[in-house]
């Protein structure tokens, strides 16, 4: 008799653990994806190939909430940092994290001469790159190092320096063109 007394509240205890659980992770899932996989998920949600409500990309993780009101988390490359600038004339926002479903810049489909070297003077980016639709220029740079940045449009120049360490920005839009 004292068995079946225990039997139910240990039985009603796990139904009620199970439940919560449930409700708690039902619209948040930790997706697996090779690094490799996951740049070409965050291309395409920046390019606008692939649509979302919010894409937002922190310096470990892209999390995309759906229309389906689910929100899905990759993990990013251990090695490599993502970071997007967006160089302007006029007009810019404030970001740090950066939104690929969301943030707009004011220079799209531009040539820009792109100059990235580490604080030892390494240069990892030395090139001519179009902004993408939305304004913005993305690169993939080794993680937890200090960079300097020389952004060149028209004549005109942006400098900057910033860091691919956990939870720097990935979102740069602090560089007017003079």
């Amino acid at each position: 008799m004292k068995k079946n007394k225990l039997i139910i509240p240990i039985f009603i205890t796990i139904v009620f653990a199970i439940t919560i659980y449930l409700l708690i992770n039902q619209n948040n899932r930790y997706e697996k994806m090779e690094s490799g996989d996951v740049k070409q998920l965050v291309h395409d949600y920046s390019t606008g190939k692939i649509s979302a409500v919010s894409a937002s990309i922190s310096s470990d993780t892209l999390t995309v909430s759906t229309p389906e009101n689910e929100e899905l988390i990759y993990q990013l490359p251990k090695d490599e940092f993502f970071v997007s600038f967006a160089p302007y004339l006029i007009d810019t926002h404030p970001c740090a994290i950066h939104n690929l479903a969301g943030c707009r810049g004011e220079l799209a489909n531009k040539e820009f001469a792109v100059y990235i070297e580490d604080q030892e003077g390494k240069v990892y980016v030395d090139e001519q790159i179009t902004s993408q639709a939305n304004g913005f220029i993305d690169v993939w740079l080794p993680r937890n190092k200090d960079f300097k940045m020389t952004i060149s449009y028209n004549g005109k120049t942006a400098k900057t320096e910033f860091a691919t360490f956990k939870d720097d920005n990935t979102c740069i839009t602090t560089l007017p063109l003079t």
